[in-house]
């Protein structure tokens, strides 16, 4: 189980990332309900049930079976000044064998947007995808208009490969995604 090899916490300029828990379920609900229309136009359409806790204890219970099953690790983003959470990033559709490849995801709270917070925690998720994970490369995309989150990738070391007409169905249509990866390392896969 990856999620197991995970043991720490990452104490990050400004953000500490953890790994996603059971008891994240009341503050995770929280900060999805207090940023929802800042995070609207960047993800898809939610049901209420979403932003409650009851919503978020099946959420997180869905994330850690994914974690359990070796595809998935999730993240929080916690605030250093007062634990509250701001964020979170997930590895996602992990493979190992010769791809060793998986998908990053992330968001950060409004009122923390322009400190770093997400940069810190890439870099990091990025190291632990080569040297616990043993990826090769994770891929990324964006909306084509969210010109931050692709600061965010670039300054991370991200390459953009491309874009794909109607990727994702977000804020209630299909959108056009600009796609990035960032080669980790060219060793051989592991057996």
């Amino acid at each position: 189980m990856i999620l197991g090899k995970i043991k720490e916490n990452a104490i990050l300029p400004g953000v500490i990332l953890r790994p996603i828990a059971v008891g994240d379920a009341k503050p995770l609900s929280a900060a999805y309900a207090g940023n929802r229309k800042h995070l609207e136009p960047w993800e898809p359409v939610r049901p209420e049930s979403f932003f409650t806790v009851e919503g978020q204890t099946e959420r997180i219970d869905g994330l850690l079976r994914q974690a359990a099953d070796g595809i998935m690790v999730p993240w929080v983003m916690e605030s250093a000044e007062d634990r509250r959470i701001v964020g979170a990033i997930t590895l996602s559709g992990i493979s190992l064998g010769p791809f060793c490849s998986s998908y990053v995801g992330y968001w950060v709270a409004g009122d923390q947007q322009g400190r770093g917070l997400a940069s810190a925690a890439l870099e990091r998720v990025c190291e632990i995808a080569r040297d616990v994970v043993g990826l090769h490369r994770i891929e990324a995309s964006t909306l084509i208009d969210n010109t931050t989150s692709q600061r965010v990738l670039k300054k991370c070391g991200f390459e953009t490969i491309g874009d794909a007409p109607q990727y994702l169905h977000i804020n209630g249509e299909w959108r056009d995604s600009r796609l990035f990866q960032r080669v980790l390392h060219d060793r051989d896969p592991a057996l």
